[in-house]
């Protein structure tokens, strides 16, 4: 099967799965099951557990490659293709019954340098009735639920060329020193932007800058358990032709804590200045 072919399925899976986290949502839940663990926030409901388990089984039947990335072996080689299967992300912003909030899946294949690339992704976000599909070198598109039906269309980030007038997104954690930074970078752009977006989360904000309703997106901190959501977004801005780098311009490594900047590729130089 080719991968677009895999991806419109995969897309479907994220759908159905997307229905029964949905679901979840809007049922009453207790706040206090919101809570932070050594390495991250999690809701302590099963809906991550259900939601991956639903989600890794349906994909061994479209295609098992060679397994999952949490799964994989620490010697890999050339040509490996492994799922990557994302819990809720934007843990917060579902707990609290808000809308922006994502499940995710990549496709990591291992290149000729042994190093692990996302090359297929799938972005759905079942509240919004959004889904963002990518597949290397076939471009990125965009599913928009409407009154008339699904609405297929290929995405391109803006065409804004200057970060005055421009809208920017940013992401922040819950450790003050990573908030802090993020927040110091604001400071410093406050006057250019015509706004300054914080709602979340990373995957969703990578997709809307590659669909042109962000003109950028940097983050100052994001850890091991951000790889599902960062790279699903990733192959969206790639394959739309935007710019995703490290705040210092280096390569997003898929093994070790990154900081990211994503934006429609003309503000790059104009919005890095800032990210010291």
């Amino acid at each position: 099967m080719e991968l677009r072919q895999i991806a419109l399925e995969v897309a479907r899976i994220l759908q159905d799965a997307g229905k029964h986290a949905l679901n979840d949502q809007t049922n009453p839940h207790d706040m206090r099951k919101l809570e932070a663990s050594e390495d991250c926030f999690h809701f302590t409901s099963n809906t991550d557990e259900r939601l991956q388990q639903f989600i890794s089984n349906r994909l061994t039947y479209v295609d098992v490659f060679d397994g999952f990335w949490q799964l994989r072996p620490e010697q890999c080689y050339p040509g490996q293709r492994y799922w990557c299967v994302g819990g809720i992300d934007g843990v917060i912003n579902f707990a609290r019954n808000m809308p922006e909030w994502t499940i995710t899946v990549t496709l990591f294949e291992f290149n000729d340098q042994c190093s692990a690339q996302p090359i297929l992704s799938v972005v759905h976000a079942p509240a919004l009735g959004l889904t963002y599909l990518a597949v290397r070198g076939s471009g990125a598109i965009r599913i928009r639920k409407t009154p008339l039906g699904d609405k297929r269309e290929k995405i391109i980030p803006s065409t804004t060329s200057s970060l005055d007038g421009s809208v920017v997104s940013f992401g922040m954690s819950p450790v003050s020193s990573e908030s802090q930074r993020a927040l110091d970078v604001v400071a410093k752009i406050a006057g250019r932007p015509a706004d300054i977006k914080r709602v979340g989360p990373a995957s969703l904000d990578l997709c809307k800058v590659a669909d042109g309703t962000y003109d950028a997106y940097f983050e100052p901190h994001l850890h091991e358990w951000d790889v599902p959501a960062v790279s699903a977004g990733a192959v969206v801005i790639w394959e739309a032709q935007g710019h995703l780098t490290q705040w210092n311009g280096e390569g997003v490594h898929w093994r070790q804590e990154n900081d990211v900047m994503a934006t429609n590729g003309l503000i790059t130089n104009d919005l890095s200045q800032y990210l010291a």
